[in-house]
């Protein structure tokens, strides 16, 4: 008999666990930003961690792609510096339907970051290759005459030292200000696995190596029309599922985080008075969906 009720107190203990609302308020977070980031409706599911990832556990990669936060920032701020690049911008114009799709795109990007860093290492080669194929069928013509291809080694550097930059830098600004340089350069060497896979030369292995390849690419952009408009579009973008307001304040995070050079070239006004509310507000939503996931 005294099994019997402590069998029954345990589990009466379990269950109120999980309906307590702590838990139901987790669960639902959970739940909400896995719909934003993955084709629930379509049936797609999470990537599942893999311990034959191309990355281990714990190492810097694995560490800045897991917050969900801070890569939603990085994510908006490298978008608006590769549209800088005439080669990437025109490949955008001419081959994507991001003016009606624009969170799809992003959904995409932010699948294959998840497969290709947490992912089996047979899956993040199977998602390498297929972003290979799509891109031997990205080119075409500049405005100038001059042709483009999304397969131009040079223009997948950029775009990679854009991303690569952008996330760490979120990482750094609302999640580990302290971040040993050591790791940052684990980190690039990391991201470089992946940017060699997709034909990107050349390719930093350092946080030096990074900012270096950021300033000799400088004379290559340009602020167009065309790149201003597709900046606002990703700025005014308004997932389903996410509150306007916090769209509003995770696009102020990142061009708050932009290089002064890229927003003049795309118009964009520093959001001044606006950016102390707004990091305020980036880390508070950081702290609570680590907390959501279980993340330290």
């Amino acid at each position: 008999m005294r099994t019997f009720h402590s069998r029954h107190k345990i589990l009466y203990c379990a269950i109120m666990a999980i309906l307590s609302p702590g838990e139901l308020i987790r669960s639902q977070l959970v739940s909400r930003v896995r719909g934003l980031l993955n084709d629930v409706e379509g049936g797609q599911q999470p990537v599942p961690l893999s311990d034959e990832a191309l990355f281990e556990r714990d190492s810097p990669i694995r560490l800045v792609h897991a917050d969900v936060v801070s890569m939603m920032v990085g994510g908006v701020r490298s978008l608006l510096l590769q549209m800088l690049h005439p080669h990437a911008l025109q490949g955008v114009l001419d081959h994507s339907d991001f003016r009606n799709d624009m969170h799809g795109r992003l959904r995409r990007t932010a699948r294959f970051i998840a497969v290709t860093t947490f992912g089996h290492r047979d899956d993040a080669e199977v998602a390498i290759a297929r972003v290979n194929r799509i891109h031997e069928q990205v080119g075409g013509t500049l405005p100038d005459g001059a042709p483009y291809t999304a397969r131009d080694p040079a223009t997948l550097a950029w775009v990679h030292v854009a991303e690569a930059t952008s996330f760490l830098e979120a990482y750094l600004r609302f999640v580990r200000p302290a971040m040993p340089i050591a790791d940052q350069d684990t980190y690039f060497r990391q991201f470089a696995v992946i940017a060699r896979k997709l034909g990107a030369d050349p390719v930093p292995e350092t946080r030096r190596e990074a900012e270096a390849l950021l300033r000799n690419m400088r004379p290559i952009l340009r602020g167009s029309p065309a790149a201003r408009e597709v900046a606002q579009l990703v700025l005014d973008q308004k997932p389903k599922g996410t509150p306007p307001a916090a769209q509003q304040i995770l696009g102020a995070a990142a061009v708050d985080l932009l290089p002064p050079y890229a927003r003049a070239m795309l118009a964009l006004r520093k959001p001044g008075f606006a950016a102390f509310p707004a990091r305020l507000a980036t880390r508070a939503a950081g702290r609570t969906l680590r907390w959501a996931f279980r993340q330290s």
